[in-house]
């Protein structure tokens, strides 16, 4: 034992002889608890921290009582008393610090996958909206200029192009509603106007508008209510809810496909759903459908002439966001023949 009276010089002879003692005792528990730590290097981050804080506590024990000897006095269960208390005190902290810790390293690495989901998905919306801004546009100035020079001067011709000028821009007018909306959505900016709204009407106004197109695609369209569930909500915004998923079931339903809209209540919510058969979608694309800027493998081959879906593509994204307005959910996943788009609306209390 060193005595506090000894000359300083006594005191760092004495240090020096315990030293390689010390070293003996404590180096090996150190070792222990690195292998250990390294075997937890992919467990709980509030285990790592427990271990952390129990192995310079041990090693102060084990080092301790190997220089006393295992001779003990006074001062030896007293250190030991004091290292006990200290594990006591500092292993709940570190185990609810790396409770805290966990908790917060997993909301940020959710954070930056969702910062990088988001920026991607801008990227994609920007490169996808230049090229679909630039093809009508590219028709409209070419006809265009083919009116001005003079290239087309019979009036059956003029009346054509003209029509395919207004064509062009009623699908440029879709694309710049469908960003402005989703614009709104996104910032947050989204003000409803609230009443007592009849999704049987909606469903309907939203059928005879999207007939024609159906019509033309040759798609059977069909309607079963098997209730009247009355929400409350914004009645534009509903209908174009309903006006975009079955506008997307019509545009990936082939040719004498059929698309059926069912009304119906499950407990405390209204179910709308939107049945098409255009094969299903792959289950790696399943959770990307309402993504902003996702279109599919499958959206990339050019449609006919005059089958053209008129806006960006942002139809599914949209009406995501407007079901989430209404405190709502909307869900995909394939069923029969095609797939299944299922909207639930809180009844109307």
């Amino acid at each position: 034992m060193i005595d506090p009276s000894e000359p300083f010089s006594a005191m760092v002879d004495h240090a020096l002889h315990i030293l390689p003692f010390a070293l003996a005792f404590t180096v090996p528990v150190t070792a222990i608890g690195v292998l250990v730590l390294y075997l937890l290097r992919k467990g709980r981050l509030a285990t790592n921290l427990t271990v952390l804080v129990i192995i310079p506590v041990a090693a102060v024990v084990v080092g301790v009582l190997g220089v006393s000897g295992f001779m003990f006095n006074a001062t030896l269960t007293t250190m030991l008393l004091v290292c006990l208390l200290v594990v006591i005190v500092t292993l709940p902290a570190a185990i609810l610090l790396g409770r805290m810790i966990a908790a917060r390293s997993v909301w940020e690495r959710e954070a930056r996958d969702r910062e990088r989901a988001a920026e991607a998905s801008r990227r994609e919306l920007v490169a996808w909206i230049s090229h679909d801004l630039r093809t009508p546009l590219a028709g409209i100035q070419a006809m265009a200029e083919a009116l001005a020079d003079g290239v087309v001067a019979e009036p059956r011709e003029v009346a054509e192009y003209a029509n395919r000028i207004g064509g062009e821009t009623r699908r440029l007018s879709g694309m710049v509603d469908d960003l402005f909306e989703l614009s709104r959505i996104t910032a947050g900016a989204l003000e409803l106007t609230l009443s007592e709204v009849a999704l049987q009407d909606v469903v309907s106004d939203a059928l005879a508008g999207q007939q024609p197109v159906a019509e033309r695609k040759k798609v059977r369209l069909v309607a079963d209510a098997q209730a009247w569930p009355v929400v409350l909500g914004s009645d534009p915004e509903l209908a174009r809810v309903v006006r975009n998923l079955v506008s997307n079931a019509i545009r990936h339903t082939p040719p004498d496909g059929t698309v059926a809209v069912q009304l119906g209540v499950d407990g405390a919510s209204a179910v709308l759903s939107v049945d098409d058969t255009c094969g299903g979608i792959p289950e790696q694309e399943l959770g990307r459908v309402f993504e902003v800027a996702f279109r599919g493998s499958a959206a990339r081959t050019p449609a006919p002439r005059g089958d053209e879906p008129i806006g960006a593509g942002l139809g599914l994204a949209i009406a995501k966001g407007l079901v989430e307005a209404h405190r709502g959910r909307i869900t995909a996943h394939n069923h029969g023949p095609g797939c299944r788009f299922e909207v639930r609306l809180p009844l109307v209390v």
